[in-house]
């Protein structure tokens, strides 16, 4: 077993092989959920709504133009950019852009309402929550088991 300083002594030191080679996947684990999760929403807002009622509906009444460039921006990162999350390609970009997507979230719709999740509206405490966790995407890429690893980037 190969651990390093700064790693925590497992509980079971007999584990100490199954936490290193599992260690690599738990990130992939990581990906793949925030994408899939984020898929999630753009193929309710692709399925379900227009992109006109999405840039009227939420994002002119909030104040955010030009909204319906932003709408299509919105679309195609929680679309084609969650794919990219969920497979590991030009993952750095994607978490960069979903990132700042969470930021205006953050700021225009949900920070009027307070921190707390449960308030009329939400609060920005969840979206924070996702754009900390699109910040670490972004800080470590798409990581071993991804296609930017794959193509050499």
């Amino acid at each position: 077993m190969s651990m390093s300083s700064q790693d925590p002594r497992p509980i079971i030191p007999a584990l100490g092989p199954f936490y290193d080679s599992v260690r690599d996947f738990s990130w992939l684990v990581v990906r793949c959920t925030a994408g899939g999760i984020l898929l999630i929403h753009g193929l309710d807002k692709v399925l379900y709504r227009s992109i006109a009622a999405f840039a009227s509906g939420s994002l002119s009444r909030r104040g955010i133009e030009p909204a319906m460039p932003l709408a299509y921006a919105v679309f195609f990162l929680e679309t084609v950019g969650a794919v990219c999350i969920i497979l590991g390609l030009f993952t750095r970009v994607f978490a960069l852009a979903i990132g700042v997507q969470f930021l205006i979230i953050i700021f225009f719709a949900h920070g009027p309402n307070g921190f707390g999740w449960s308030s009329p509206g939400g609060g920005w405490e969840y979206p924070l929550f996702w754009g900390l966790i699109w910040l670490a995407i972004g800080l470590r890429g798409g990581g071993p088991y991804s296609l930017d690893r794959k193509i050499g980037r």
